[in-house]
C-alpha cells in the first residue's frame, strides 16, 4: 500500500496533468460541469490522451462533444462502493474508437475490475435496469409496505443490503439530483414523492445520520426511524392512499420482474450486446445472489 500510494501524486491546476495519458473525470453528475471540465481539459491535454467519464447516466455522446477528440472520449463507471464492487461499466459513445475502448478495458483488468463494454443510452444498461427496481420499491412504499420490509424480503433472497439501505449509503441526494433531471426533460417521468420529501429535508442517508433510516454515531447499521414512518403517512394522506397489506412474495417478484422487462428491452434495442453481459453487471454492480442464478 505504502508503495502504491508513494506513485500517487497530487495537483491543483490543469496544467499539471497536461502530459498524462489517461483522464478519469469523477465529479457530481451534472452534464454542464462535465461539458465545461473536459472542454477546459481538451484545450491543455495532449490529443493523444484518452478522456473516461465516471458518469453514470449521462449521455456520452454529449460530453464527447464538448472537445475536439470525440473518438477518445468513454464512459467508465465504476460502481460504488469503488474499492469494493467489482463492476466497471465501459460506455462505447457514437465516435467512441477500438484505441479508448482497449485501454479502459486493459486499465479495468489491471485494477482487478469486472469490464463490460455497452452502448451509450440513458442510464447505460446497469443502471437503467435497477432504476424499475427502485421506481417499484418506492411505489411499493406510497402504497403500504415499509422501506425495512423491502430490505428484508431482499436479504433474506440473498442480496447483501435492501435498496433503500443502499440508497442510504450511496446518497439520496444523487437520485434526487437524477430524479430532477429526468423530470424536467420528461413531463410524463413519474416522480417519488416519499423518497423526495426525505432529501429535501436533509436526509441524504449515512452521511447525514438520517435517510430513509436513522445511524448512529460511528454505526453503519440502519435502523427504522418513526420520523420517517410519520413523513411516509403524510405523503400518503396527501395523495389520497389508502394503505394495504403487501406480502413478501409480492415485493420480490414485482421489483426483480420490473428490472428483467427492462434488461430484455436494453436487449432488444442493442445497448446491451447479450444477457450474460447483463448477468455479469448485476452479479458484479448490484452484489445480486449468484445462487439464485440458472
Amino acid at each position: 500500500m505504502r508503495k502504491r500510494l508513494d506513485l500517487i501524486s497530487l495537483a491543483l491546476e490543469y496544467r499539471d496533468i497536461a502530459d498524462v495519458d489517461f483522464v478519469i473525470e469523477a465529479i457530481f453528475e451534472d452534464m454542464g460541469a462535465k461539458k465545461a471540465l473536459f472542454s477546459s481539459l481538451d484545450q491543455i491535454v495532449k490529443p493523444s490522451a484518452i478522456f473516461a467519464s465516471n458518469t453514470s447516466a449521462l449521455d456520452i455522446n454529449e460530453i464527447a462533444n464538448a472537445t475536439k477528440r470525440q473518438s477518445s472520449v468513454v464512459g467508465a463507471h465504476f460502481f460504488s462502493p469503488a474499492n469494493v464492487m467489482k463492476l466497471l461499466e465501459i460506455v462505447r459513445g457514437h465516435s467512441t474508437d477500438s484505441r479508448a475502448l482497449d485501454a479502459v478495458v486493459t486499465l479495468s483488468r489491471r485494477l482487478g475490475k469486472v469490464g463490460v463494454i455497452c452502448r451509450n443510452g440513458p442510464g447505460f444498461v446497469a443502471n437503467r435496469t435497477r432504476a424499475p427496481f427502485s421506481t417499484e420499491a418506492n411505489i411499493l412504499v406510497e402504497d403500504g409496505a415499509m422501506p425495512d420490509q423491502i430490505d428484508r424480503v431482499f436479504t433474506e433472497f440473498g442480496y447483501p443490503m435492501g435498496p433503500f439501505a443502499v440508497v442510504d449509503l450511496a446518497g439520496g441526494d444523487i437520485s434526487y439530483a437524477g430524479r430532477q433531471r429526468r423530470a424536467a426533460s420528461d413531463p410524463s417521468y413519474r416522480k417519488l414523492p416519499i423518497a423526495d420529501r426525505l432529501v429535501e429535508l436533509g436526509r441524504y442517508g449515512q452521511k447525514t445520520s438520517a435517510g430513509w433510516y436513522r445511524y448512529e454515531q460511528g454505526d453503519r447499521t440502519p435502523y427504522p426511524d418513526p420520523k420517517v414512518e410519520q413523513i411516509i403517512k403524510d405523503v400518503r394522506r396527501e395523495f389520497g392512499i389508502e394503505p394495504r397489506q403487501i406480502n413478501d412474495d409480492y415485493i420480490l417478484r414485482r421489483l426483480l420482474f420490473a428490472s428483467v422487462n427492462e434488461a430484455c428491452r436494453a436487449l432488444e434495442e442493442g445497448v446491451a450486446t447479450r444477457a450474460s453481459d447483463v448477468d455479469v453487471m448485476w452479479l458484479h454492480g448490484f452484489a445480486f445472489p449468484r445462487h439464485r442464478g440458472d
